[in-house]
């Protein structure tokens, strides 16, 4: 089945979904569940505000909130009106929001209203960003600010009341498949955020693509702990699940008693998620008391799949199916792909073959190249950007590094762009080590990542003092968790003379790896090291 022909956009799968699986259960979130069919019509009363609000299409509109029903609403609400989605990610702080908003001037912006104690409003105000293009920011609770601009969910909802349906499904109708369906940001190497542009017709295809591999079906009761913000919570989430008649249970914060109790009482039957998710909950003492036999598909992905969580998953739980992938957002979030039936040999050392119709080689420096529907058109307003990633014959330059082996499945060794992921999170040491910079104390600074027993990886900054200066590894933890998403902040931090540099002034960060590798025959740290 090939997505993009059948629906052609998304506002149309929206549609199609709602009358194909109209009765039946669709988004279960807390004590609210609605159909299909109310889905489509809450989609459409989200659409029809948007359009009173001067959305037009092709307009940028953001949304900064954690997964639950009002994510997902607003989200399809905005692309049913020919919106270009642009999610950001829930664990910014109002710098990193504001420069996103700004980069792609969002003219409308969805956002919590607080969330694990932050008030994402108030943080955004603090960071005294002009935002020219903002015209409204939706916030999704009870109140609001009594400024201009700013309005509750159910003011914003009841602005639309006014709009014909006939208009609304006029404006989704004139979504094309080559149209932009969302920009999603990216830091890369540069350590400034590029949003990559994906099209309707390349989600539909990728995802009816993983959707069929991985074999979801209809009235599966599928999990979504991975956040919306992320290609993956939302394609193979949300997109995935309305191609396939599937339940979405949203999960707002990964906690794993939450995870037990809602895959127990809801007899949850599908739930990807990072190697850190399935670890957590094979190892909870309580594991036993939860009945999770509906369990049958996981979906995981990483550099490093531990064989024997395959094999744990498998045995001790019963998972029929355990897959892994490799995505990256440039792509669709989906390169590579395990099939059903593969090893637990294949699943764990390998991240699978290239998806149908999409190639996948290795450049002479083991650079891994793809070609396919599923490479971006670009990055958003940034030709030169665009012209490094992607080269003149169409292929995509990943920045990571990898082998394949004789049956085409591809195994992550490296990556070339630093980048080290933080418990499912990719974190990008360049931007870390931006910010660190900003603060008055700092004359260098270089990030990498180390290994963590509990996150997978986490960063370390060698980080140079100005002189006369006495910040403390403590202090400067401290002013990182106030600064960034904690999954930047390092763990740790050693100060040092100077940075190793080679003769073109790059820092040596081979060099900061051997020093951060244990002695043989031990694991001491070294002195002036502070763990977070």
């Amino acid at each position: 089945m090939r997505g993009d022909l059948e629906w052609g956009s998304i506002p149309r799968l929206v549609r199609a979904a709602a009358e194909r699986y109209g009765p039946q259960e669709a988004v279960v979130d807390g004590r609210l569940r609605i159909s299909y069919a109310e889905l489509g019509e809450r989609v459409e009363r989200a659409a029809a505000a948007c359009l009173a609000a001067g959305v037009r299409t092709g307009d940028r509109v953001a949304i900064w909130a954690p997964n639950t029903l009002d994510w997902i609403v607003s989200a399809l609400g905005a692309v049913t009106a020919g919106a270009v989605l642009v999610p950001l990610n829930t664990r910014f702080k109002g710098t990193e929001a504001a420069y996103v908003l700004a980069r792609s001037r969002a003219r409308l912006l969805f956002v919590t209203g607080t969330f694990l104690g932050t008030s994402y409003v108030a943080s955004l105000r603090r960071a005294g960003v002009e935002l020219p293009a903002l015209k409204r920011v939706v916030v999704l609770g009870d109140t609001a600010p009594d400024d201009d601009g700013y309005t509750t969910w159910k003011e914003f909802l009841a602005g639309g009341d006014g709009v014909r349906g006939e208009e609304v499904r006029a404006r989704a109708d004139a979504v094309e498949p080559r149209m932009p369906s969302d920009l999603v940001y990216t830091s890369g190497t540069t350590g400034r955020p590029k949003g990559a542009v994906i099209t309707h017709a390349q989600t539909l295809r990728c995802y009816d693509v993983w959707a069929e591999l991985a074999g979801l079906r209809q009235g599966d009761r599928y999990l979504i702990v991975n956040p919306f913000f992320h290609t993956f919570g939302y394609k193979a989430g949300i997109i995935a699940c309305l191609m396939r008649g599937a339940v979405m249970i949203p999960q707002p914060v990964f906690n794993v008693d939450t995870v037990l109790a809602n895959l127990a009482a809801e007899r949850v039957t599908v739930l990807p998620g990072p190697p850190t998710l399935h670890q957590s909950l094979l190892d909870h003492p309580a594991r036993s008391s939860y009945d999770l036999s509906a369990l049958r598909l996981v979906v995981t992905g990483a550099a490093v799949v531990p064989l024997r969580l395959v094999e744990r998953l498998r045995g001790e739980l019963g998972v029929g199916t355990v897959l892994t992938a490799y995505g990256l957002s440039e792509a669709s979030g989906l390169v590579t792909m395990c099939r059903p039936g593969d090893g637990a040999d294949v699943i764990a050392r390998t991240s699978g073959r290239a998806i149908p119709d999409t190639e996948v080689r290795l450049s002479e420096a083991g650079e891994i190249l793809v070609r396919g529907h599923n490479v971006m058109s670009g990055y958003f307003e940034d030709e030169a950007a665009t012209r490094e990633a992607i080269d003149a014959d169409g292929w995509l330059h990943t920045g990571d590094v990898g082998v394949l082996d004789e049956s085409g499945n591809l195994r992550i060794t490296d990556r070339i762009k630093d980048m080290f992921i933080v418990g499912g999170f990719n974190a990008y040491p360049a931007e870390i080590e931006q910010l660190l910079c900003l603060h008055p104390d700092i004359a260098d600074v270089a990030v990498i990542g180390v290994p963590d027993a509990r996150l997978g990886e986490v960063g370390k900054a060698y980080a140079v003092r100005r002189p006369g200066a006495t910040l403390t590894a403590d202090d400067l933890i401290a002013w990182s968790r106030r600064e960034m998403a904690n999954y930047k902040v390092p763990r740790e931090v050693e100060f040092v003379a100077e940075l190793p540099r080679n003769a073109s002034g790059k820092v040596v960060k081979g060099e900061l790896r051997a020093r951060n590798a244990p002695p043989e025959g031990g694991n001491a740290q070294p002195d002036g090291v502070r763990s977070a």
